[in-house]
């Protein structure tokens, strides 16, 4: 494990990736490759086919050349390093991959990519069968795509792209915005407790389909509370916050607080102590707050929350 992989994987399908292309998938869908979650098997399961596997898998080449899939990232961002997954794939693996990105605005076609300046931020490297493989990335330019290469031929679970979001925030010039969304640049970098699930599962898009997908905590035994704190987009002024505590019927914290800060040194309060109910969205205005750059949630004493969206704009600092 590396420490890059504690920051949100790009490409995931769940933050709106999509493999737009791939050279071949006879054997198993490109698509798998940035399904959330590790990869499953079920042996003696055949299709027309052959064996189903939980990821991508080509046919035996039987000429010169590679397979390759296109990943365009949900989240285009810095990458900071790349996982290649073979999991359960034992005999059909390939023996060595490497991953190019770029950075094309707009929304390119695969054919249009072709002609884009790509650059390799993963040489191509070893790989072993049912294994986690870790590449650090050094490129600190922005990228929106990503290509996998396998040589020859073969079987690929997951790919794993992660990264810091850098999203193109002049479209909201204007107006509006979830400061904390992970998707405009929001990122939780501090929190109490993650014992269940991870924090910025709060700041991720759309709504969490069960408590898993939240963020929840371990049962509180003392006299504290729970936190979690969030990097806005950019330094704005919050003025509508949403708690959401949807499929949390029996773990849902009591109440909610929400500070900010521009400084990291004073406090201000946006939200005071306020009483939450289970299994609710949560919406609270908030008037004459502050520019802030951080905002911390306290929630009392423990529990979940599935989703935390703050309103309002960028401002300068």
């Amino acid at each position: 494990m590396s420490e890059f992989t504690t920051l949100p994987d790009l490409a995931l399908r769940t933050l709106g990736g999509s493999v737009i292309a791939a050279s071949d998938e006879s054997f198993a869908e490109r698509e798998s490759l940035i399904r959330p979650g590790r990869p499953g098997f079920q042996a003696h399961t055949f299709g027309a086919k052959g064996q189903v596997y939980d990821g991508w898998e080509t046919r035996r080449r039987r000429e010169p050349g590679h397979e390759w899939a296109l990943v365009r990232l949900g989240l285009p961002g810095v990458i900071r390093g790349v996982v290649i997954d073979t999991a359960w794939f034992r005999g059909n693996y390939p023996p060595h991959a490497s991953v190019e990105a770029t950075a094309v605005e707009g929304y390119p076609t695969a054919a249009e990519l072709e002609a884009a300046d790509w650059v390799e931020i993963v040489p191509k490297s070893d790989l072993k069968g049912d294994a986690e493989h870790f590449f650090d990335v050094t490129d600190e330019r922005r990228h929106t795509h990503v290509r996998l290469n396998m040589f020859p031929d073969g079987g690929i679970a997951r790919l794993r792209v992660h990264g810091d979001v850098r999203p193109d925030l002049t479209l909201y010039d204007g107006l509006g915005l979830d400061l904390a969304a992970l998707a405009n640049g929001g990122l939780v970098v501090g929190c109490s407790n993650e014992f269940y699930s991870s924090p910025n599962n709060v700041i991720a898009p759309g709504l969490a389909r069960h408590q898993a997908e939240g963020w929840e905590t371990a049962r509180r035994r003392d006299d504290g509370n729970d936190w979690l704190l969030i990097r806005l987009a950019g330094p704005g002024v919050v003025k509508l916050a949403e708690i959401d505590t949807t499929n949390l019927l029996f773990n849902a914290p009591g109440s909610v607080s929400i500070t900010g800060t521009a400084d990291g040194v004073t406090w201000s309060g946006l939200l005071p102590r306020t009483r939450l109910q289970p299994d609710t969205p949560h919406r609270f205005r908030i008037d004459d707050a502050p520019v802030v750059t951080h905002v911390r949630v306290d929630v009392y004493p423990d529990g979940g929350l599935a989703r935390v969206r703050l309103h309002g704009s960028l401002r300068e600092s």
